[in-house]
């Protein structure tokens, strides 16, 4: 049975307790002052190891936590909140990251649910394209390293609108032509998690499975309702009902390429998180905010726009050409 810290604890002379953030069945998640660095606010995360398992099994879990913090520790991106420190204090782990302010997407979506509305599209495709940038960059690592556990209330928006990916418990390491390595223990929240990853360490996950959870959290944020979770699909594949039918209002583009990062087998969905990127957004204008990562819209050129458009600015140009030669 997890003890949560309380309030003015300090742990290592140094992070002071105060209310907790988040809490799951390994540990909790407290806001933290460093007492060190005056005024600086962070995220204590605390992870529990249980008592009653045998000590190699104890001693593995331990040195996956290492592992896990020492990886996070090096990752350096915008949309992720900055590890800054970890240690161990009897047989629970601490892991310290940087607060993130404002409000999970799943608060975001229930509050525009309340009002018998959705969350903006043009939002949704903004946020989608920050997630993105983030999970390429962690699949981009040596070795990759996958998330798998999106879901919205994972995703936080700083008041500026920044996106950030937070709650790394389920981290994995790609080990080259090995199984992936579970860093910490779980398989993260059903209604978002694809059916390889029920499997645990038997059943191989890499970045399509990231893709899974990422399309069917936008799934989730578009309809404001849950999607069925993958084995109830795979038994009853009509259970997954389709997002415009809920939400006339998203773009056929957009509950296509949603679906497709859905799809049940790996093979079936979008390679890599680029790809799926590509199909979400493709040349749609997304705004980014201060702070956030620069974005390259992509806006058809004179000479790549449909031919008879081509003829039409070029007949308007000779027109304008020759009226002007005709005034001289």
């Amino acid at each position: 049975m997890i003890s949560p810290l309380k309030p003015g604890d300090t742990l290592r002379g140094r992070y002071r307790v105060g209310r907790i953030i988040g809490q799951g069945g390994m540990g909790c998640i407290y806001l933290a002052d460093d007492l060190r660095l005056e005024g600086r606010q962070c995220a204590l995360k605390e992870v529990e190891h249980d008592k009653t398992m045998p000590q190699n099994l104890v001693k593995e879990a331990r040195e996956q936590f290492l592992r896990e913090a020492t990886v996070l520790a090096r990752l350096d991106h915008p949309n992720l909140p900055k590890v800054s420190d970890y240690f161990s204090i009897g047989l629970n782990d601490y892991l310290v990251m940087d607060f993130v302010p404002g409000k999970d997407l799943r608060t975001v979506m229930l509050e525009k649910r309340e009002k018998g509305d959705f969350v903006a599209e043009k939002d949704v495709l903004n946020w989608a394209h920050q997630l993105s940038d983030a999970l390429s960059y962690m699949h981009g690592q040596d070795p990759p390293i996958l998330h798998r556990d999106i879901k919205p209330s994972n995703l936080k928006i700083t008041p500026s609108g920044l996106l950030k990916l937070v709650d790394f418990g389920l981290v994995k390491l790609l080990a080259p032509g090995e199984v992936t390595i579970t860093i910490l223990q779980g398989q993260g929240t059903a209604l978002y998690t694809p059916l390889e990853q029920y499997g645990g360490d038997i059943g191989h996950t890499d970045a399509r499975s990231d893709i899974y959870a990422f399309a069917a959290t936008l799934y989730h944020l578009l309809t404001g309702k849950p999607p069925a979770d993958a084995r109830q699909r795979f038994l009853d594949p009509s259970s997954l009902q389709p997002i415009r039918e809920v939400n006339p209002a998203v773009t056929m583009k957009t509950e296509n390429a949603i679906l497709w990062g859905m799809r049940l087998h790996p093979d079936d969905r979008p390679e890599t998180v680029e790809h799926f990127r590509e199909a979400l957004i493709g040349s749609r204008p997304v705004a980014i905010p201060s702070g956030g990562n620069r974005v390259s819209i992509k806006t058809p050129s004179l000479f790549q726009r449909p031919l008879s458009r081509q003829w039409l600015i070029l007949a308007g140009l000779s027109l304008l050409s020759l009226l002007i030669t005709l005034l001289r």
